[in-house]
């Protein structure tokens, strides 16, 4: 039970996690806004607005700086870390999601489909402005509740 406790008033694991899940829900509310329609699977999919894997990664450096000091290592490496991840968020896997379209389209534009039972996965990454809305998110949620 002790262990239950330490974690749950650890501000490292529990604002970033409520950082992802404001931005996941926030992905859901987009949708239903802007597509009119509902889709709960935006909750536990990658990319869209806000990006998740920014404002997790960003809240973590926020409480980090608040904590222990923003001349600590550890916020130094908190955020190395965030920028590595919004990085590849913005950049490496918004590529690959690119590459996954175009595949898609060479597949299915084939004459041979039968061998292709689905499409790949497209909404991997993240626009710049959506890699800075999760920051921002972020640091908001950080600062809030650290």
């Amino acid at each position: 039970m002790e262990i239950i406790k330490g974690i749950l008033s650890n501000k490292t694991i529990t604002v970033p996690l409520i950082a992802w899940f404001v931005a996941q829900s926030l992905k859901v509310v987009n949708v239903i806004l802007f597509e009119q329609k509902v889709d709960f699977t935006r909750f536990v999919g990658s990319g869209g607005m806000p990006s998740s894997h920014s404002s997790y990664i960003v809240s973590l450096a926020t409480v980090v700086g608040k904590i222990q000091g923003v001349n600590s290592t550890q916020f130094g490496i908190s955020v190395a870390v965030a920028a590595i991840v919004m990085y590849d968020a913005a950049g490496i896997r918004r590529a690959a999601g690119k590459q996954a379209k175009v595949l898609n389209k060479l597949i299915f534009s084939h004459q041979d489909k039968e061998h292709f039972d689905e499409n790949l996965k497209e909404l991997l990454g993240h626009s710049p402005l959506e890699v800075f809305m999760g920051a921002l998110l972020g640091i908001l949620l950080g600062l809030a509740f650290a």
